[in-house]
């Protein structure tokens, strides 16, 4: 067989949970291909979340770095992901480097393939917010990688204009969704097949049932400088209210857990818990009202659930979301969280209105687009 036949490698990086949900379709997509032999390298940027999701998935890692030390800085972290990754991609030789988002671990994954010369692809590519310390520093992590990369797999149009506007070359742009709905929907469908992957959330749901549920995330680094207490505050408020419960999956940073801790411990209509599982992560956006967040990925997520969102940032790179009604930007203002949380529970109009909003992220067949562009490089 000609070499040319030969399935060709490709290394598969990421490092944190998100980069995992939305890698692990692209995985399976490679893996059922035979002109593809991807080989998957984790950085251990997330260990407990990103290996729930390793789990749920069925992936191995053929790498794992194990890199996060206690307290190390962003620095440090990054030299040693370049180093590390570095040695994988001399051992392994890929023709190619798949990278995804924003990360330390994607942007330096980008850079040691850029220093020898493979070619990388970039999925979730185009996301802009306008403003380099907001979010900080995935913003300039993307510009990074957009300076690198040989493909850029943007999720919507206007993330493909973000690209052409800085001058990336057109033909090398391409929308093809977002794979955290090609991810989603096989969640959705494994729970429904195996109901016991997220029975884990019973008890709550049986405690809540007659309440409306508010899901809450928020772990972003520039919402740690006093931010992440105004947030706290105004869900204090809210769990006053006793037609509504809180339910927030607590992030493993220390500070955030804290300053939750401080606020809602022993608060009859809130429940903390601990980082949620994927399928158990799926049922509780399923089963809210209502999501808060500052995360990139749930702004995508609840979209396809036909829940409002209310995002807690300044600013966002995903305003498509906003544009089409599904999210609002509200900031960490305690009493803009509180009165906009609130018009959506009291005006059944207004909640109506987000719920029904159109998906702009996608419709579920992004890895499978992605794949075939790939294949379209191959010599």
């Amino acid at each position: 067989m000609p070499n040319a036949a030969a399935p060709q490698k490709l290394l598969v990086i990421f490092g944190t949970r998100p980069e995992a949900i939305k890698l692990f379709p692209v995985v399976a997509a490679l893996r059922a291909d035979p002109r593809f032999a991807p080989v998957v390298c984790v950085s251990g940027q997330h260990r407990q979340m990103l290996d729930q999701v390793l789990h749920i998935a069925g992936l191995v890692p053929d790498h794992d770095l194990g890199l996060m030390r206690e307290g190390q800085s962003l620095d440090e972290l990054t030299a040693a992901l370049l180093i590390g990754l570095g040695r994988v991609m001399d051992h392994e030789r890929p023709a190619r480097v798949i990278v995804q988002g924003d990360t330390a671990t994607a942007m330096a994954g980008a850079l040691a393939a850029y220093y020898r010369q493979i070619p990388v692809d970039h999925v979730e590519a185009g996301l802009r917010s306008g403003d380099n310390h907001h979010p900080w520093p995935e913003e300039v992590n993307r510009k990074v990688i957009a300076a690198i990369a040989s493909l850029h797999f943007a999720p919507t149009e206007a993330n493909r204009a973000a690209l052409l506007a800085e001058n990336v070359p057109a033909p090398r742009v391409h929308v093809a969704g977002n794979t955290v709905i090609d991810a989603l929907h096989w969640v959705r469908q494994r729970i429904a097949a195996e109901p016991g992957l997220a029975a884990g959330l019973d008890a709550l749901a049986a405690r809540f049932a007659s309440k409306r549920i508010l899901a809450v995330t928020c772990h972003r680094r520039e919402n740690l400088d006093g931010g992440l207490e105004g947030i706290a505050k105004a869900l204090r408020t809210l769990a006053l209210r006793q037609d509504v419960a809180v339910i927030v999956p607590l992030h493993l940073n220390p500070q955030v857990r804290s300053v939750m801790r401080r606020a809602l411990d022993r608060l009859a209509n809130v429940a903390l818990t601990e980082p949620l599982d994927y399928p158990h992560f799926v049922r509780l956006l399923s089963l809210s009202d209502l999501i808060l967040t500052d995360s990139g990925g749930v702004q995508e997520e609840a979209p396809a659930l036909g829940k409002p969102v209310l995002v807690l940032r300044e600013t966002t790179e995903r305003p498509e979301g906003i544009a089409a009604g599904t999210a609002r930007l509200v900031g960490t203002d305690s009493a803009r969280i509180v009165s906009e949380a609130a018009r959506l529970l009291d005006d059944p109009a207004a909640h109506a209105s987000m719920a029904r909003a159109h998906n702009p992220y996608g419709d579920g067949q992004a890895a499978r687009r992605i794949v075939e562009l790939i294949a379209r490089e191959l010599p």
